[in-house]
């Protein structure tokens, strides 16, 4: 293990850290925006609507992350939709993880007790009071856990960037590799630094978690 090498470039990985936080950041907002929307189409009664969404997270679920990259960033100029690696890196990875989240999202308004909707109703409040003042509330709860296993994912995800020539940890390992000729202090590096910013992030979601299980 080269140490000296290591304390030599990691500033460097720091600087490509926060591209990864970034991309982690502004991709998961879309991810969430995605996963609502996809929800709300999920549950509709409006078969078109189930329709959309059902097809939405068949297609993006059972297709490589890495393929839609490279769809949007490659393939995109020939329809006309022109991005540079780092928005391709946000939008690809946004509405990927946001099948996910559709899932995550739907199956935590489903778990809510029926009962409470139906006392709810009794007590005169339509289907968008219910939804806003009972539903929402208790799902929010119980999706905190598994939207924060999307989270860690999607952090782990935005590697798949390297791919197109987005400067974040993974492509900047890569860069040095090809310099330095020391692929184990590289990745080393680089993994170090994925876990702390994911052991970061577990300590914001657990403290959330328990927030919400006092309340």
């Amino acid at each position: 293990m080269d140490f000296d090498l290591i304390l030599r470039v990691y500033p460097y990985f720091l600087e490509a850290a926060l591209v990864t936080i970034q991309l982690a950041v502004l991709s998961i907002i879309l991810g969430l925006a995605c996963g609502a929307l996809g929800a709300y189409a999920r549950l509709s009664r409006w078969a078109s609507l189930r329709f959309a969404g059902a097809t939405y997270v068949s297609v993006i679920r059972g297709t490589p992350a890495l393929i839609q990259l490279f769809i949007l960033y490659f393939g995109g100029p020939q329809i006309g939709i022109q991005l540079d690696a780092f928005e391709a890196g946000v939008i690809g990875l946004g509405v990927n993880i946001g099948a996910y989240m559709t899932e995550t999202i739907r199956g935590a308004i489903i778990a809510v007790d029926k009962g409470q909707i139906e006392a709810s109703r009794t007590l005169g409040m339509g289907g968008w009071q219910t939804m806003r003042y009972v539903i929402l509330p208790q799902a929010a709860r119980l999706m905190i856990r598994p939207l924060g296993v999307n989270i860690n994912a999607q952090i782990k995800g935005t590697a798949l960037v390297a791919a197109i020539s987005v400067v974040e940890l993974t492509y900047t390992a890569q860069r040095y590799i090809g310099s330095t000729y020391k692929p184990f202090e590289m990745f080393f590096l680089a993994g170090i630094i994925y876990m702390v910013i994911i052991y970061i992030t577990g300590l914001g979601i657990n403290w959330l978690d328990r927030r919400a299980q006092i309340k």
